[in-house]
């Protein structure tokens, strides 16, 4: 299995990565101001799930044939970007009736449980850069001495989830606590809905004109 010299490497360098706000920190950011703590919450564990999959599919060989591929990855990125930006609009048009949604004991059919954790899980599985950060890291950090390779890079990857899991929820408890304030006044609650929609477009945006060029 991984030493502990290389698995405590990789830990610090996926929390130098984790801890600065990428694509995952503002997905998480933005359900938070639209949607409140539940969904910031649960988009979260959805994110999680998804880049536990891009994990599996580096150990098994998968993605470093979208690393090397640069149809497959131009594919991926925009499908990503493009579901952020329709996640934006969404959220956008429906800014209005915000107030609603908080003050609402139950969560409605469009803002269910189930929903919101797929919608985190797809942004999670369709983010490029997490993908070509798993394909060429975590191979560097198995060692095939010690054998059982796609294990190792299992254990890496269950290592940068957690981090990421904890550190993604925080961000989404600090974002979810601002959004009460606004809660307090319509006004202040349409903006808050309309600045996490444009903040998922502008995301959006970001991920489809960054990336790999050759």
């Amino acid at each position: 299995m991984v030493s502990t010299d290389r698995l405590l490497a990789f830990a610090a360098l996926s929390l130098v990565l984790i801890v600065v706000p990428g694509p995952s920190v503002l997905f998480v950011v933005g359900r938070a101001l639209a949607h409140g703590r539940r969904a910031a919450l649960t988009t979260v564990v959805g994110n999680t799930l998804g880049a536990y999959v891009l994990v599996a599919a580096v150990a098994l060989g998968v993605g470093s044939v979208v690393e090397r591929s640069l149809l497959a990855f131009t594919v991926l990125k925009l499908v990503g970007a493009a579901y952020l930006v329709y996640l934006g609009v969404m959220a956008w048009r429906r800014r209005g009736s915000l107030r609603d949604a908080v003050t609402a004991a139950e969560p409605g059919p469009e803002h269910g449980a189930l929903r919101t954790l797929g919608e985190g899980f797809a942004v999670g599985v369709a983010n490029p850069k997490t993908i070509v950060f798993f394909a060429a890291v975590l191979p560097q950090f198995a060692d095939p001495g010690q054998g059982h390779v796609p294990a190792q890079m299992l254990l890496l990857g269950l290592v940068f989830n957690v981090i990421a899991l904890a550190s993604d929820s925080a961000w989404g408890l600090v974002a979810s606590a601002a959004r009460d304030w606004f809660a307090r006044s319509p006004r202040r609650l349409a903006a808050v809905g309309g600045a996490g929609g444009l903040a998922m477009i502008g995301l959006g945006v970001t991920v489809a004109v960054t990336g790999r060029k050759d």
